[in-house]
């Protein structure tokens, strides 16, 4: 039986993600009874441990929801803090003091991927790796051959059971609803493939701009950042074939149909960069860095042969949402000759900002001919105190549960699809900010369809006074 973690370590605990998601982590694991063991920040900031404490509270109030005072409380006494240079063989000394009398700890890397390899060393130099596990922030390396240098460096000091490669978009409640809803239920599985479905589209749109991070997105852009791991876990949660079981099972199935995903080329995509990037902080003034990106996937497996799925996502969008559309294909034959076109039949999963289950279908206009009209019945829910993927994340890694967790051969698979369209091999097309991107994306799109543009839903309507 996996032992539980005994104490939490996280380096760049000084940083933006520490800032802006793992002190509320923190913070909610309390309020939910699932934190009490010593939580150890490391950062070269110059800080004592009051002024770390400070800053937990400042990130609890601009973004934490506010500060809960008894939970705080008892995160101020779980709280530790060392201070040093991550090259510096003495923090990992001082690191091995704090974490005397624990035998499991977690270390989280919420640090630049190009230190990965050093903490990792430094950690095994001090043995702060005996018994410990290890939690990798995406992105996991940049290309494929980054990807498995990295994986060779942690697994010569972790095995890799011990190595946790986070994908928060795998902890968010509405995805694990989607795969939970795929496989509990007996009505998906009849019409759940090639048969049936005509296409698979996912959208994930942003309406804003890269929001003074020019310089992390110039080295990384929409598909290194969102594409290759956030919209690929969507396919493959789309995709896979049951599992036996949860737990690795559920890994292996993962694996598994992104191993059947026809690797890209040129033609399969379209890269699209927003007008005025070029003038943001950070940004080269001849950037071809993408800030949108669409590709046309082939899944080459019994059930998906010849079955598109379409993957969009971009900055400056006309709205931030994300969407997917299963589009099913029309009946074989017209039995009505008036009106009987509309769009297909499909189901529309949609997984933020609200949580939507929509099927699509055409009934009976009201009136004396047999036309008809398109609607769709709609599920939405509103979850209160939703557990935060990163909370959720956390907690998993610190009882060694690792469904939820990318595995080294399916991270492999994810870059190898991804691979030959890094850099410059596709030319990267102007779009107007407010726009669905460059007009080339369109043509990627089969046959008479087009792109489902995700619309507002009907509470939405009601606010802004159109229902």
């Amino acid at each position: 039986m996996t032992e539980p973690a005994d104490a939490l370590v996280f380096f760049g605990a000084t940083g933006d993600l520490a800032y802006k998601k793992i002190f509320p982590s923190l913070q909610s694991m309390i309020r939910h009874g699932h934190l009490n063991m010593p939580v150890i920040g490391v950062a070269k900031a110059g800080w004592n441990l009051e002024q770390f404490k400070a800053r937990a509270k400042a990130s609890l109030q601009e973004h934490g929801g506010g500060v809960d005072r008894p939970a705080f409380e008892k995160l101020c006494s779980l709280l530790r803090y060392v201070d040093g240079d991550y090259l510096d063989p003495t923090t990992f000394t001082q690191l091995r003091t704090a974490l005397d009398g624990t035998a499991h700890p977690l270390h989280y890397l919420a640090i630049p991927p190009s230190l990965f390899g050093k903490v990792a060393e430094g950690l095994a130099q001090s043995h702060c790796n005996q018994g410990a596990r290890i939690v990798a922030e995406k992105p996991f390396g940049r290309d494929l051959k980054s990807a498995r240098e990295l994986n060779a460096t942690l697994v010569h000091y972790f095995p890799e059971d011990a190595v946790f490669r986070i994908d928060h978009y795998l902890g968010k409640e509405a995805v694990q609803s989607l795969l939970y809803s795929r496989f509990a239920n007996t009505i998906w599985e009849p019409i759940w493939n090639r048969n049936y479905i005509a296409s698979v589209q996912i959208t994930m749109a942003e309406d804003f701009g890269v929001q003074g991070r020019g310089k992390f997105y110039e080295e990384a852009g929409a598909i290194r950042d969102v594409l290759e791991n956030h919209m690929l876990q969507l396919v493959a949660c789309l995709a896979m074939e049951a599992p036996a079981g949860e737990g690795e099972p559920l890994r292996d199935e993962r694996a598994k149909v992104l191993s059947m995903v026809r690797t890209l080329t040129p033609g399969d995509v379209v890269r699209g960069q927003f007008d005025g990037y070029r003038n943001e902080p950070g940004v080269a003034g001849q950037s071809t860095v993408e800030t949108f990106a669409a590709v046309r996937l082939w899944i080459d497996s019994w059930r998906w042969a010849g079955v598109p799925f379409y993957l969009r996502t971009g900055k400056c969008l006309p709205t931030s949402c994300t969407e997917i559309v299963v589009e099913f294909k029309k009946p074989p034959q017209q039995v009505f000759g008036h009106g009987t076109g509309g769009r297909p039949n499909h189901v529309r999963f949609r997984l933020s900002p609200q949580v939507v289950l929509a099927l699509g279908t055409r009934v009976k206009k009201i009136g004396e001919t047999m036309t008809g009209i398109d609607v769709e019945l709609i599920v939405q829910r509103r979850p209160k105190d939703e557990m935060e993927p990163y909370e959720r994340l956390l907690l998993d890694a610190a009882r060694g549960t690792s469904e939820f967790f990318a595995r080294e051969d399916q991270v492999e698979q994810a870059w190898r699809i991804v691979d030959p369209i890094l850099g410059h091999a596709v030319p990267v097309r102007p779009y107007s900010p407010g726009s669905w991107g460059p007009a080339e994306a369109n043509k990627l799109i089969i046959g008479e369809g087009a792109w489902w543009n995700p619309r507002l839903e009907p509470d939405e309507l009601e606010k802004e006074g159109v229902a």
